[in-house]
């Protein structure tokens, strides 16, 4: 497992700033070759659900775990049957998300990481 973090302003939001966090991901194989560029899964919160970030990690062929809002299950379901079928949802993976979220916590409790001004 690899962590890679991309620090932004305060106000920007984090959907945006996936796919720039995704191009610079590289992980180092344990025998020759070069290393991997692409993630074998990405595990993200409803934050990341818009469906122009899941048609991106499909063109990445990136698997991801990511649930979906209450208004695209609405959206979807008034569609009907031209509306799809919903994608799918790994519910054991996705608690292995809470995995690196002790360690952002940790990091927001230094305010002058979290916040400074210049």
């Amino acid at each position: 497992m690899s962590i890679r973090v991309l620090l932004t302003g305060g106000q920007a939001g984090d959907n945006p700033q996936m796919l720039p966090l995704l191009d610079g991901i590289s992980v180092a194989r344990t025998g020759p070759g070069r290393p991997r560029v692409r993630p074998g899964a990405v595990v993200a919160d409803r934050a990341y659900s818009h469906p122009s970030t899941q048609q991106a990690l499909r063109r990445r062929r990136v698997r991801f775990v990511i649930p979906e809002r209450d208004d695209q299950i609405a959206r979807r379901a008034v569609k009907g049957s031209r509306g799809g079928r919903p994608p799918v949802f790994d519910a054991e993976a996705y608690k292995q998300r809470n995995v690196g979220e002790p360690c952002f916590n940790r990091l927001m409790q230094f305010r002058d990481l979290a916040t400074r001004y210049a």
